[in-house]
């Protein structure tokens, strides 16, 4: 290879040393989306995909007692990292691997090679390095590498509006394909996982990237061959940015394989004698199971497409959730009540597996706050955190941390007030 055909990678990567990041980020949105994934083992292994110098790297592995494994394919980040690393006293945590990521095969057996098998990490990492697959192969070839509980984090560019202007559509069409964030939620579904949680990073987030990338593009010598394009390339992205912001933005996604054991899905009217069944024998009296019929004869309150079962390995219904309408101060909401799991299969996964199905499609359908009122030990796991946390409260005396909310959105923007319940709560 010549030099004239490396000129650009190298401008590039010349430009981009030094740079305390390689896209959008910053500790406090690492720190957001590790609050998303959820509890985490005691030593919990990490991957970090397309670390670059490893910021989040380093926060993961001082922050949740992990052992490592960054993964790049330009040697200088990796040795960045590593110096990183020995200064922090990290360097027995992190471990830096030269590798494709989109080339993460597990190695033969009884051979060397650089393969990861599969299972390996609780947590799968990648801000800001899911472009280079792309969504979609991401998602398909990531997966395996979670052990079973594991959850995969990732930050993706996103369209923000349903109408983007003709500049940014014409950028980014021919970089590279963006969808909403519900259009990414929607994806990672129909690929099997459950969405634990989303979030839109702040401005702040591109101005800690673009800050010392201009600074870079002012000081660089454009005489060396391929910078004057590469400074001419980050230039135009970030005068997009500028001009064109409100168009596209970055966003967290936290997702977890969906249970193998279980297969949840919308009810169907075959279901419903098999529904009043299990929240009879669920729970002490036969309210709940009178609540569900009573919701259904509701048309303010039913929402068509809520009401899930999810199936036993011999096709009965195992457990329950339903969510319907409520309101917070006139502003449409959801509430999920009731949820109930048939007697023999408590305490196996069934429950969690159909509440989690029925809040990816509540999320799906646009919802943007769900509402539950039930055991502060349970819910939490689904992302719940108590409801005057936002500013809500219910209209009927209650524990403070038993009235639990989920913002669908996670921009924290919820309408404040008081919860109306459809007349058949009876509350």
């Amino acid at each position: 290879m010549s030099d004239n055909d490396t000129a650009p990678h190298d401008a590039f990567f010349a430009l981009h040393h030094g740079l305390p990041r390689q896209g959008p980020g910053s500790d406090t949105t690492t720190r957001r989306l590790l609050a998303l994934a959820g509890p985490l083992p005691e030593r919990p292994r990490v991957l970090d995909l397309g670390c670059g110098p490893g910021r989040s790297a380093l926060l993961l592995a001082a922050e949740t007692n992990a052992e490592v494994t960054a993964v790049d394919l330009h040697e200088p980040f990796l040795a960045e990292l590593r110096r990183a690393a020995d200064a922090r006293g990290l360097g027995d945590r992190v471990r830096t691997l030269r590798a494709d990521m989109g080339a993460l095969g597990a190695p033969p057996a009884a051979q060397g090679g650089q393969g990861l098998p599969d299972g390996s990490f609780d947590l799968v990492w990648a801000e800001s390095s899911v472009f280079v697959l792309g969504f979609d192969r991401a998602l398909r070839e990531w997966r395996r590498l979670l052990a079973p509980g594991g959850t995969l984090v990732l930050t993706e560019c996103v369209w923000t509006t349903d109408a983007p202007g003709p500049e940014a559509r014409a950028f980014w069409e021919e970089h590279y394909r963006l969808r909403t964030v519900a259009g990414n939620a929607a994806a990672a579904v129909e690929a099997g996982y459950h969405v634990l949680g989303t979030f839109p990073q702040p401005e702040t987030d591109w101005d800690e990237y673009y800050g010392p990338l201009a600074r870079h593009a002012d000081a660089a010598d454009t005489s060396v061959p391929g910078m004057a394009a590469a400074v001419a390339g980050a230039r135009a992205e970030i005068a997009l940015r500028r001009e064109h912001g409100g168009d596209y933005g970055y966003a967290g996604f936290a997702l977890r394989p969906a249970d193998p054991r279980w297969r949840t899905r919308e009810e169907t009217a075959a279901d419903v004698r098999a529904v009043r069944e299990i929240n009879a024998a669920a729970f002490p009296t036969a309210a709940e199971a009178g609540l569900v019929d009573a919701l259904r004869e509701d048309p303010d309150a039913w929402l068509p497409g809520l009401s899930y079962v999810a199936e036993a390995p011999d096709g009965t219904v195992a457990a329950y959730a339903l969510i319907t309408r409520c309101h917070v101060d006139g502003v449409p909401a959801a509430a999920l009540a009731p949820v109930a799991v048939a007697p023999a299969y408590q305490r196996t996964g069934a429950g969690q597996a159909v509440v989690r199905a029925v809040l990816d499609a509540a999320r799906l359908r646009g919802e943007r706050l769900v509402l539950v009122l039930g055991h502060p030990e349970y819910y939490p796991r689904f992302g719940f955190v108590r409801a005057s946390a936002y500013g809500i409260k219910p209209a009927f005396a209650v524990p403070d941390e038993a009235m639990m909310a989920l913002d669908l959105g996670g921009s924290g923007a919820l309408t404040r007030g008081t919860i109306s319940y459809p007349a058949a709560f009876g509350v």
